[in-house]
């Protein structure tokens, strides 16, 4: 773990706290750097996304947002999570060199306050860290609309509450689907046009989301819950 530290304020403004995780040491320390430079922000620690204490750093350093770097196709939610349960306070926000509106959607969904392409100036990133730091949401346009609309069919689907696949998004259904008919992650991929890696996502958001922890499992519960379902159809 590896932290800088800079506190105070400037002619009376209190600064945003922001901690930085990130895997690339360089790229981190001289973002520090650009950040600290900013009368109305302090960096106040810095480590990796794979830090085996999250909480030590973000407890000690109290921070008011945390920048979380994200890799292309690699899990979004979970570094999200880790961070935001070791110091809840803190905002989030999303800094990626990832395009993928699937995974800008699974960091709303894992609390992420904004979405900030590694392609963007310092100055958009300075911009999303003040949206946190004043408890606004900042996401590119090209994320927002699909970010919006897969959050409120999660609102309707909870606000339902038929049952646990409720809780799949339709292309979850689709993969499921494919687990029950035996197919290996390779053939799901070909058969829905996607790639292996989306798949593997897919699988273990259905397996979160249904609190199973096997393709088996996942698939008893899905047949269990079709079966109540048309049950409870030939009782209506």
């Amino acid at each position: 773990m590896s932290a800088t530290m800079r506190l105070g304020t400037v002619r009376g403004v209190v600064p945003i706290r922001v901690l930085l995780v990130d895997d690339q040491q360089m790229l981190v320390e001289a973002l520090a750097a650009r950040l600290s430079a900013t009368a109305d922000l302090v960096v106040v620690g810095h480590c990796a996304t794979r830090d085996p204490e999250p909480d030590v750093l973000a407890t000690a350093a109290r921070p008011d947002v945390i920048t979380i770097e994200v890799a292309q196709a690699h899990d979004a939610a979970t570094p999200l999570r880790r961070f935001r349960a070791a110091w809840p306070p803190a905002r989030v926000v999303v800094l990626t060199a990832s395009r993928d509106p699937e995974q800008a959607l699974d960091a709303a969904r894992a609390g992420a306050d904004g979405w900030v392409s590694k392609e963007s100036s310092v100055e958009a990133l300075v911009h999303a860290l003040r949206c946190a730091g004043q408890g606004q949401a900042c996401f590119p346009p090209e994320q927002l609309g699909h970010v919006l609309r897969e959050l409120r069919a999660d609102v309707g689907r909870a606000q339902r509450r038929e049952g646990p696949l409720e809780s799949l998004t339709p292309r979850e259904r689709d993969v499921l689907v494919c687990l029950a008919r035996g197919h290996r992650p390779a053939e799901i991929a070909e058969e829905l046009g996607m790639s292996v890696n989306t798949v593997r996502t897919h699988i273990n958001k259905i397996f979160a989301k249904l609190s199973v922890h096997s393709r088996l499992e996942a698939v008893t519960v899905a047949r269990e819950a079709l079966r109540h379902t048309r049950v409870g159809s030939r009782h209506a």
